[in-house]
Parts: C-alpha cells; sequence; structure tokens
C-alpha cells in the first residue's frame, strides 16, 4: 500500500466527518454566496482546523474565488484543497541529517506516542541503512528505557541507559560518548514526557540541548514535537508551549487513524509554521509515514 493509499485509510474517521458537512456544503449549494461561506468555516472548524486557521482559509478561499472568477462550488473546492496545501507547506518535509552523526531530539507529553514513534523512526533510518543511537533520556517514567530498549531490538539500532530517576543530561552524554565511538549516522534522545512544572521542564531540556551543542557543536539538529492527532486542539496548545520552551524544528502527529480531528495536521503547521515531517496511521513501524502535503489534503477532502 502506497503513501496516499494509506494516508486515506488512516484519515478515514476524519474525511467521513467531513463528508457529512463538508460534502453537503459543496454539493448543496448551487451558488457562491455569504451562506456557503459561513457553512464552510463552520465545518473546518469541526474538522479541528482551529478558529484562526478555519477562518483565515476562508478568507483566502474568498479572495481566490474573486480573482479567478471561479462560478462553481466544485471549482471552490479544487481552490481550497491548493489553499490548505500552501498552509501546509511551511518548511522542509525531510529530516535534517546532513552530518554524521546528526542529532534528532524527541519531545512531548507522555502518552502521545513518543517512544513508539522514536522505535519507528530508528527502524527506518537502519532499513535505510543508517547506523542508530537510541538515548533513553526519560529516566523519570519506569517502562520508557525499558520500550525503548524493545525498539532498539526490533529495529537494529543500539542504545544507551542508565538506571530509573539518573539524570537526564548525563545519559545524554553517555549516548553522545558511545555514538562517536560506534561511528553513528544519527543519535536519537528520549526526554521525559512531564516534569512538574513548566520551569522544571525547560531546565531540563535546556542541560540537554547545551550537552549536545557542546559536544557536537557542528551537527545538524532537530526538535521534533510529537503530537497525539486524538487530542485536537489540546494539540495545538501543547504545540505552543513547547515551540516556546524548545525551539521545536518539526512535528510528528500520532494516531491519525483513531480521530475525527485530522485537521489538527493543518492547524499546527499554519499556526505554528512548523513543518509536520511525520504522520502516524496504525501501529506498524511503516505507518510513520513521511508528510506528504498534497497526498495528505486529497485523502482529507
Amino acid at each position: 500500500m502506497g503513501f496516499f493509499d494509506k494516508i486515506k485509510a488512516g484519515l478515514a474517521k476524519t474525511r467521513d466527518a467531513l463528508s457529512n458537512t463538508l460534502g453537503s456544503v459543496f454539493s448543496g449549494f448551487s451558488e457562491i454566496d455569504s451562506d456557503f461561506y459561513d457553512e464552510l468555516e463552520e465545518c473546518l472548524i469541526l474538522a479541528d482546523l482551529g478558529v484562526e486557521t478555519a477562518t483565515k482559509a476562508t478568507d483566502r478561499l474568498r479572495r481566490a474565488v474573486k480573482e479567478k472568477h471561479l462560478k462553481t462550488t466544485v471549482e471552490a473546492k479544487d481552490a481550497l484543497k491548493d489553499i490548505l496545501v500552501e498552509m501546509l507547506s511551511v518548511g522542509d518535509t525531510a529530516l535534517n541529517l546532513s552530518t554524521r552523526p546528526s542529532v534528532i531530539l524527541v519531545i512531548g507529553v507522555n502518552g502521545v506516542g513518543k517512544t513508539t514513534t522514536i522505535g519507528k523512526i530508528a527502524k527506518q533510518l537502519v532499513d535505510q541503512g543508517k547506523k542508530v543511537m537510541l538515548v533513553a533520556g526519560d529516566t523519570f517514567r519506569a517502562a520508557a528505557a525499558d520500550q525503548l530498549e524493545i525498539w532498539a531490538g526490533r529495529s537494529g539500532a543500539s542504545i544507551v541507559r542508565q538506571h530509573e530517576g539518573a539524570d537526564p543530561a548525563s545519559v545524554v552524554f553517555d549516548g553522545i560518548q558511545s555514538a562517536k565511538v560506534k561511528g553513528s549516522d544519527v543519535i536519537i534522545i528520549d526526554t521525559a514526557g512531564r516534569l512538574h512544572n513548566k520551569t522544571n521542564l525547560m531546565n531540563e531540556l535546556n542541560k540537554i540541548t547545551r550537552i549536545v551543542s557542546r559536544e557536537l557543536p557542528d551537527a545538524a539538529k532537530e526538535v521534533l514535537l510529537v503530537l497525539d492527532g486524538t487530542t485536537g486542539q489540546n494539540g495545538l496548545i501543547q504545540a505552543r508551549q513547547f515551540k516556546e520552551i524548545a525551539g521545536v524544528t518539526a512535528v510528528a502527529v500520532t494516531k491519525l487513524d483513531g480521530t475525527a480531528k485530522g485537521g489538527i495536521v493543518i492547524a499546527v503547521s499554519d499556526t505554528l509554521q512548523i513543518p509536520v515531517k511525520f504522520v502516524g496511521v496504525g501501529e506498524q513501524a511503516d505507518d510513520l509515514m513521511p508528510f506528504v502535503a498534497r497526498d495528505f489534503v486529497d485523502a482529507l477532502l
């Protein structure tokens, strides 16, 4: 099954919800008038694009209809697709792995599928012939390192871990030294999903970032935020906070197959101007897929 077919299947719940609402907008109006735009905007909000992004998309469509002299709702739908693709196209959707080693720092709250996402990315990179080092920097959650070790075994990646409660920055330091010795191509660092408050989280991530910068000053670095697609607008709130705390460079949205709120992908990308680089639509390693904006929008609508 190719990307488009998988993403189409994975977005089935969102698309079904949209077809019941958006479908009736495009088929139920014979002309493009103010009622059409009001209905459209409401449908986009219900698909979890959020008020800000839905309003922006609708306003852009108004301009496109006027400038291109569009007459039918079929033409308007094609124009809307182009607008949504544009809103999703905010940067390179490929990971920056231009140095050896490159570093991916993975962040996000507990329960979003962070460790599983790391394992799936590791499997894909190993399958591409890269040597991958996993670093179990989430030392606060008892099962986190165990879970990461299972994924290391499945994927063929190496792993560095310490005991529960160890200093995460110390684990990261050890991981980088081990990666240097082994000649790893990519270092993927897991981090704690929840510390007691925002200040603690910021301090912890800052310590880890300082060690990475000191030990690998010239390495390509990605800060990958993992969001649970089923949380909808809460995911956008999390993304805002983590962007402020950690300088997020990329987003992975998981569990899209389990939600009718797939529009959150567009909301995050457009509102925060951070590229979505992966979407998850299932449990298998290849169900975490590199993001393609046009295929995503075509599957959605």
